[in-house]
Parts: structure tokens; sequence; C-alpha cells
């Protein structure tokens, strides 16, 4: 491999330039991830802000931290620094956070950031950030109202964007966006055939092992003639807050809107024996499988350690295994994935109709008889 430092861009179709050299090539990949989004509030560059990258250089705690933004990266970032001393206030424009995910789920862990003393600022919108003897003033507004908090740090956690600049993307005939990135087709290959995407600077799932399947997909299109596709990928996803919130596949609103009917198993943990006893009864795990059948369409997990559970759902939907082929999985007593278990029985107690209940119930009599 010949490694080559320095800000490189294409200079033609096929060819990149760097370092004062100019490479051609039969394939290439760009691969140049993406940033964090600056806040398009007036004031808050002038007043300085940290990133989900910048907020690891810090040296002291912030005794008081403004998030921005109620998605993933602010909800792990605030609860992390809410549990290391810091006097954290959260913002989100809407009006609850962890919006995107499944709104039982997200309940939950906003229920946990309340008692352990998060401020939330719901429905809120900053308008301007100035700079104080004080701190940082942060103006916004909420429920109709003006309100002014004096912070030492802001973080903005509110999402990302591609990087793209820069890299001369007419000059190699790649077609992009500049709020989606480099625009791909299902093989992960841009408008010219030589040239490919993976990882964030193409994809709507921003998760490292995200980039890194789309990386081996691009390794076979591009170099083993395949015809892999990003679609056939099965991709869960954790929000490592605490609960923490899994999910893999399509939530019922997903489903709904392609016109799939669902039906819906949830188990409880507090109905679940290992979790009792660990303390950890704040939770759940619901399935979504297409109606009438036991397909698998997706699942969420709210736990302590729902990332780890969540890989046996993922394994499931791509070997095509049912949920009611889950319950008969021997799973370890006592353990929380038993929960996975658990809703299998429940599906297949959903096939006990009353026709087959009344030949039971006469098959059992002569038995005993």
């Amino acid at each position: 491999m010949d490694v080559f430092l320095g800000e490189a861009r294409f200079g033609g179709p096929d060819m990149v330039e760097v370092g004062g050299q100019t490479l051609r090539f039969k394939r290439a990949v760009i691969a140049t991830g993406a940033r964090a989004v600056e806040p398009p509030i007036p004031g808050v560059a002038e007043a300085g802000y940290l990133t989900n990258e910048t907020v690891f250089n810090l040296t002291q705690r912030p005794p008081r931290l403004a998030v921005i933004g109620g998605g993933p990266i602010g909800c792990e970032l605030a609860q992390a620094f809410q549990r290391l001393g810091s006097q954290v206030n959260l913002f989100h424009k809407n009006a609850h956070m962890l919006d995107r995910e499944d709104m039982e789920a997200a309940a939950l862990v906003q229920k946990a950031f309340i008692r352990e003393g998060i401020a939330l600022r719901l429905n809120a919108t900053i308008t301007r950030v100035e700079r104080s003897a004080g701190g940082k003033l942060i103006y916004y507004e909420a429920q109709g109202k003006e309100e002014t908090l004096a912070v030492d740090e802001i973080l903005a956690g509110a999402g990302r964007a591609p990087n793209i600049e820069g890299l001369n993307l007419e000059a190699a005939g790649v077609q992009y966006d500049r709020r989606k990135g480099v625009l791909v087709n299902d093989c992960l290959q841009t408008s010219n055939p030589r040239i490919y995407g993976a990882g964030d600077v193409c994809l709507a799932w921003k998760f490292t092992h995200a980039a890194d399947f789309s990386a081996r997909i691009v390794i076979q299109n591009a170099l083993f003639l395949g015809r892999k596709k990003a679609s056939a990928l099965t991709m869960p996803w954790c929000t490592y807050t605490d609960p923490e919130i899994a999910h893999v596949g399509l939530y019922e609103r997903d489903a709904r809107e392609r016109g799939m009917e669902v039906d819906t198993y949830v188990r409880e943990f507090k109905e679940v024996d290992r979790a009792v006893l660990d303390g950890e009864e704040d939770g759940f795990v619901k399935f979504h499988v297409r109606k009438g059948h036991d397909e698998i369409l997706g699942a969420t997990i709210v736990a302590r350690h729902a990332g780890e559970m969540i890989s046996e759902i993922s394994v499931a939907m791509a070997a095509r295994i049912g949920l009611g082929k889950l319950a008969s999985v021997i799973h370890p007593y006592p353990t929380q994935a038993e929960a996975l278990r658990q809703c299998g029985d429940a599906y297949n107690r959903t096939r006990l109709t009353p026709t087959v209940k009344k030949w039971m119930g006469r098959w059992l009599a002569w038995q005993r008889s």
C-alpha cells in the first residue's frame, strides 16, 4: 500500500492530485467521512462551542454545560457529563428527545434523564448566544416565553455534515448533495462508475459499523466484480444512554408507510426474573412482525445492555428466522435475553385459535379418561 499525505482532490474522471503529484486510477473510493454541523445560531461561533470531537480536548469539567440537540449524540454526552458532575441543560427543538426512536423507548430514557437531574428544555429555539463576564449567555424561546441561561460551555450535538468540500467532485463527474453527501446507487457506486463511496460521506446510517460493512461492499464490487447491495444489509444501531436503546429493521410507522400491517409483541423487563434481580426493570423488548406471520420486520430493546442483546435479533432477521422459532431457542436462566424467547412464546400462543383450543381440550380430556 502506498500512502500519500496531503490535500487530495480529483483532477478528472480517472485521476487524483495530491502533494503535487497526479495519480491515475481504475477504481477509487471516497471515504472522507462527516463532521459535526455548525449550529445556525447568531453569536455561537464567536462565543465558542464544542462538538463530539473537540469535547474530548477538555482538561477540566465544565460546571455548567448546555447541550444543543436531543438526538443520540446530544443525549449520550449530556448524560455522561451530568454523571461526571456538570449541571447539564439539554436544548431540543421538539416535544421529546430521541424523537426518531420508538416513542415508548424514548420516554423511558427521558424519565431517566429527569431522575438524574438533567434540565430538559424542550420545544426550545435558541435565538442567539453572547459572551459575558459570567459565562456564555443563551437566549432562547420556549412555550411562548423568552428565557436566558448562563453556562460555561456549549456542546453542539445536532447533526452531521458530509466532508465533500475541496474534493473537486465536479471534475470527476461525481454527483453530490451538500446535506446527503456523495450520491451512490445500491451498489455504492457514484455517477462516475469508476468511483465508489463508503461510510458517512454517502450513507444515511452514520455509524462505525455501517461504514465497516459499506467498505466490505465496495471492496467486493470494485475489485471482484461483485453486485452486493447496501439495501440487503440488516443494520442494527444503539444509542448509548443508560438505559440503552437498540433497534434493528423497521419501526411500526415505517412498516405502515410501506403498506405493511404489523402485529407487535412486547415483553417488559419487570416480568423478566434476571432484570428484577438486577434492579433494571425499566425497559422492554418489542418485536414487529408481518401481520398473521412470524416474519420479523423490526425490533426495539430498551435495557442497560440493549446493544449486547440486539445482535440475536439481527442474526434472526438476516437468516430469515421467524419470531416463533426464537421460542424454541434455549436461553440460559436467568438472563435478560430470555425476554426475546418470551416474545416468541407470545407469538406462538396466538396460533392457538379457538378451534385448535377446542380440539386440544377434547384430546386432553380423552387422555385423562
